[in-house]
């Protein structure tokens, strides 16, 4: 079928994106599902930093690329085999998992090893690729998939490893900030980190997955502490619950300590800060994603003078079929106010200027509406 899509044609290209236009807006040709498959046609999409590293060469993929990645949307049209049904609204989560290897067995710790690969390739985990697009000699080019989504178009053909149905009720801008920023997040809270009732959290980093963080904590009942270096993002923090928001260098001149930190900006320095504000005996959860080479420095004696535990957790160590209902339930009761993440709503056209936006810190989450 026909589509009409944004794609990268190239990783690394200067700021501002409004004027090096590395994402191209044009008609691709999309395949039908195979098995284990769903056509999906996307009513809200996300612009989240891993769509940004992409583009600014942090994250180098195959191009050109179909983006996107956090969305959701209606079944179309169910592939042979699968367990979903057509008209059922899903929401699109980037790291499918075929729930087989040694890596799905370790409940969300660790990415799914055949799904991170076919990621990694810019394919489906049912292998290859299902579009392309025509180029000036009258053939046909194959265009990436992004983190087996490509959510940036009106339609998409994923493996049904990478959706999960939700009710009716849940609206389409909720459903899609379920796929990666809340799950990210809110799973660096409540898989990662894991506080105690009555436990402090700080979250570093007040973008569409710290906010989420910072949400998640607030209505699980902690008292929260925000950390970022744009005042608009401090005071929005306050709104939605924070007991104290302040700025990097505030956080640590004041001594302010939580027993557990969440740092989402993706950045070494953001690392540094989160570590210098947990607590003796306290864990230090990193979901961002910083360039390759970047390096932070900390003290080693402290991990051990001070019993500090450090964690990874990619897309919040979740498992999105457990989580998600989760999250959907806390927004049901009314303590997961989601829509306040968004902060603009936009077409595919918009979004060089909106990279712009993602990149100077002024933005949370800008949502691509269909």
């Amino acid at each position: 079928m026909r589509i009409t899509g944004a794609v990268l044609e190239r990783c690394g290209a200067p700021a501002p994106y409004a004027e090096s236009r590395p994402v191209t807006v044009g008609p691709l040709e999309l395949d039908p599902p195979r098995d284990g498959e769903v056509l999906v046609r996307i009513e809200v999409a996300g612009l989240c930093h891993s769509d940004l590293s992409v583009v600014d060469g942090n994250r180098v993929r195959p191009v050109p690329m179909l983006l996107g990645h956090e969305a959701a949307g209606i079944v179309e049209v169910a592939g042979p085999g699968t367990r979903l049904d057509v008209g059922q609204r899903v929401v699109m989560t980037f790291l499918p998992r075929c729930g087989t290897c040694a890596e799905c067995a370790t409940d969300g710790r660790l990415p799914c090893s055949v799904g991170s690969a076919a990621n990694g390739a810019g394919a489906l985990v049912g292998g290859g690729r299902r579009l392309t697009r025509s180029v000036p000699d009258g053939g046909a080019q194959e265009v990436h998939h992004h983190l087996g989504v490509s959510a940036f178009a009106s339609h998409a053909v994923v493996s049904e490893t990478s959706v999960v149905p939700v009710d009716d009720d849940v609206p389409p801008d909720v459903a899609a900030l379920l796929g990666c920023a809340v799950l990210t997040g809110g799973g660096a809270v409540v898989n990662a980190g894991r506080p105690a009732p009555g436990d402090r959290v700080a979250v570093v980093g007040l973008g569409g997955v710290g906010m989420a963080a910072l949400l998640v904590a607030v209505a699980l009942g902690h008292e929260v502490i925000g950390v970022d270096a744009v005042p608009a993002k401090l005071d929005l923090a306050r709104e939605l619950g924070a007991a104290t928001a302040v700025g990097p260098q505030e956080a640590v001149e004041q001594g302010l300590r939580a027993p557990v930190v969440i740092e989402a900006a993706g950045s070494a320095r953001a690392f540094e800060t989160a570590y210098a504000i947990t607590a003796p005996g306290g864990t230090t959860v990193t979901v961002g994603l910083p360039h390759p080479d970047a390096r932070a420095s900390i003290s080693p004696l402290s991990l051990t003078a001070e019993a500090r535990t450090v964690v990874g957790s990619y897309l919040g160590s979740a498992v999105p079929s457990r989580d998600i209902p989760r999250y959907v339930e806390l927004w049901r009761a009314g303590r997961l106010p989601l829509d306040r993440l968004v902060s603009d709503r936009i077409t595919l056209d918009d979004l060089p200027a909106a990279l712009d936006r993602l990149a100077s810190g002024a933005a949370l989450r800008q949502l691509v509406t269909f």
